[in-house]
């Protein structure tokens, strides 16, 4: 899966969109490709990724059912470090690998990152996780 993320990561990124996250089905026959682009993601945006992702995969004989390609919605998982830098100041969910005072859930405004550790605002004062110690996190839309 690495070597085919690392592909469809030259592609996206060579059309000048950001690759978040590529998902798989247990034996790979579907691919869900989720973009974004600072403008946000249209339809014809997933299209024309689509088409070149299609023909990457059909040049490099990858074999799959179903491709799909989205935006990662307002609730855009934050994965990357420079994810926890672009989105600072924003609200997120955070869970960690190991408790943290008994608790592994956090929500809370995103400060950034600081010395490897993500830094967030929560009701109980800042949080200080280390990057490796994050399962998940995502931003909360607001609405």
């Amino acid at each position: 899966m690495q070597k085919l993320t690392e592909l469809i990561e030259q592609v996206v990124t060579g059309l000048g969109y950001e690759l978040v996250t590529v998902e798989g089905s247990p034996r790979g026959r579907l691919l869900r490709v989720f973009i974004d682009i600072a403008r946000g993601v249209t339809v014809d945006d997933c299209e024309t990724i689509s088409h070149q992702l299609t023909r990457m995969f059909e040049v490099e004989n990858i074999d799959f059912d179903r491709l799909e390609v989205s935006s990662p919605g307002l609730d855009r998982p934050l994965i990357r470090s420079a994810d926890f830098e672009r989105f600072a100041e924003s609200d997120i969910r955070l869970r960690t690998r190991v408790p943290v005072g008994n608790q592994r859930n956090f929500t809370g405004v995103l400060k950034g990152l600081r010395d490897g550790a993500v830094i967030v605002d929560t009701e109980k004062g800042e949080l200080q996780v280390a990057f490796d110690d994050v399962e998940k996190a995502r931003l909360v839309p607001k609405f």
